[in-house]
Order: structure tokens, then sequence, then C-alpha cells
């Protein structure tokens, strides 16, 4: 038995980002929730009622990033971890729902236009222009996570579409305002909902992916078995797998058939060493036997030879 362990990629900790946005949009929430009510302002209102959605995503999303952190034990060997997962999923949903009552509203007011008056008007463009700051202000906080973790990717998101919903809100009320052209606000609604929509969708299906054990998209796992088979020694890969822990780590099992020699233990550091660096997979797991005697799992390389052979050394890598 050989093993192996790196732990020199911890994900970021974005603990401060989640809690200064939960605490910027609760007293947007705040805000808004106050002017609607001081000016009747029913889009106001729904507003609020639409931006504390948002806050909840932060929650969620900060849930699953601190589930992730949260140490395995004997009867959860891999932690916590799918929690990000999960996270990014409701996400993705609390999107799509949210986009979908934007619609249906935008739709009502194609139907029967809500003209804006004067001050009414200028209120319900200032405090958009408030939500432009904090929202773009919370969704520049998850920047740099959203490229290598799908939870923070899904905050940004929820956070840049806000963002861009109260910038339609000022340039539709203000050109309204001046031209009187009632059907743009609903008109821009639209727009800007197909657009957030466009975005939602792959990450809605890559969080759904992930949730049944796909392949991450940052990974080809034509290349991981055409990397293994490459090993001297090596006749063929038998039962590949490789999955995703969380939204940002990666892991990976496979038997290595070398049916005339042996693996010593730096084969298989080597191995492990590369799978991380070429593929980034952060969790690999490395059997190597003289012949295969499992039955593959649907597995699209592996032989059907289940004939027994003595089992070889087994290597584990482990980096977070």
């Amino acid at each position: 038995m050989s093993a192996g362990h790196d732990h020199s990629h911890a994900p970021a900790n974005f603990n401060k980002a989640f809690a200064i946005g939960i605490g910027l949009n609760l007293a947007f929430v705040a805000i808004e929730a106050f002017y609607g009510w001081k000016i009747n302002s029913l889009a106001l209102l729904a507003d609020a009622g639409h931006n504390l959605s948002d806050v909840a995503g932060l929650v969620l999303a900060w849930g699953g990033a601190l589930a992730g952190k949260l140490k395995p034990n004997s009867r959860h060997t891999y932690g916590w971890k799918r929690g990000s997962i999960l996270a990014a999923f409701a996400n993705a949903l609390l999107l799509l729902v949210a986009m979908g009552a934007l619609v249906w509203e935008a739709g009502g007011r194609l139907m029967s236009p809500d003209p804006l008056v004067g001050n009414q008007g200028v209120t319900i463009m200032v405090v958009a222009g408030v939500g432009i700051v904090v929202n773009t202000a919370t969704a520049l906080l998850f920047m740099r996570g959203r490229e290598s973790d799908l939870n923070i990717r899904g905050a940004f998101l929820h956070m840049a579409a806000d963002a861009l919903v109260s910038a339609g809100v000022v340039v539709a009320g203000a050109l309204t305002l001046w031209m009187g052209w009632t059907w743009l606000d609903p008109v821009v609604s639209l727009l800007i909902a197909a657009v957030i929509l466009w975005g939602t969708w792959n990450l809605f299906r890559q969080s759904l992916h992930l949730l049944f054990d796909g392949v991450p998209d940052s990974v080809d796992p034509q290349a991981v078995h055409d990397y293994l088979a490459a090993l001297p020694g090596i006749s063929h890969v038998h039962d590949l797998h490789i999955w995703a822990m969380d939204t940002s780590q990666v892991a990976m099992t496979a038997h290595l058939v070398m049916p005339h020699g042996h693996a010593d233990d730096g084969f298989l550091k080597e191995a492990t060493e590369q799978l991380h660096h070429r593929f980034e997979i952060t969790h690999a797991t490395l059997q190597v036997v003289n012949a295969p005697f499992t039955e593959p799992c649907g597995d699209w390389h592996a032989a059907s030879d289940t004939s027994p052979a003595q089992q070889g050394p087994v290597s584990h890598v482990h980096s977070h």
C-alpha cells in the first residue's frame, strides 16, 4: 500500500464576502420596502421581495460552502462537500423562478401599462440606482471565485443579475418619464430576463450534472484515460470513474492493469501528481492489478476479463 498526501490547494475562504453581501442586501431590502410603502409603489415592494430571495440565495451558497468544510467522519467519509453542489443547484432554481416571475410581471404590464408620475418615478429610479451599487459591490466580492467554484458562480450570477435588473429599471424609468414610453419598462425587463436565463441555464445544467456524479466540464475523461493507458507497463485501464466531490474538487478512481510488472511508490506518486497537475484531479485513487477481477460499472474502456489476479498496491492522493 502506497499513499501520498498533498493539501496545498485549499478552497478560497469567502466567509467575509458572504457576511458583507448578506448585510448589504438586507439593508437594501429594508430601504426598498420603506420607500415602496411610502410612495405606495407595488413595483418597489415586489422588488424588495425579490431581493429578499437574493439574500436567501446568498445564505444558501454560504451554507453550502460551510458544509464543504465540515470534517469527514466514519459515516460521511468525504465530509459534506456535496453541500456546495446542492447550493449551486438551489441558487440556479431560485434564479429561474425569479426570472419567470419577472417575465410574468412584464407580460402583465405590457397588457396594462402602469405609467410613472413625477416624484414616484424619480424615487423608483433613485432606489434602483442604490440597487445597482449594492448588487454590483456584492457581485464583485465573488468575482475571483466564479471560474473555479460553481457555488461561488451561483452567488455571483445572482448579484450580477440583480445589478442588471436595477440598471434596466433606471434606464427604462428615465426614458419613460422623458418620452412617455410606458411600454419600455416591461420590454426592457423581458430582454434582461432573457439574458439572465441564458446565463443561469448553464449553472442549472452543470450543477444538476454534478449532482448525478457527472464528469466536471473542466476534465476531459478521454484525455485522463489516454494518459493512464500510456504509463509504462500498463496494458489498459479498467473501471475508470471521475466525479466532483464539491464545486471545486475532483475525485477519480481507476484500476491500472499491469500484467508483467510491478508498480512501486515512485510510479504511483508520479502518476497521481501528474493527474493533479494536468487535469486538476485533487483526489485520485489508483489500484494496480495484474488482470481485472471486478465487473466494470459500464466502463467505456474496460476489458471484459474478470479472471482472478493478485491485487497490487493502491495509491491515494488528497489535495484540498
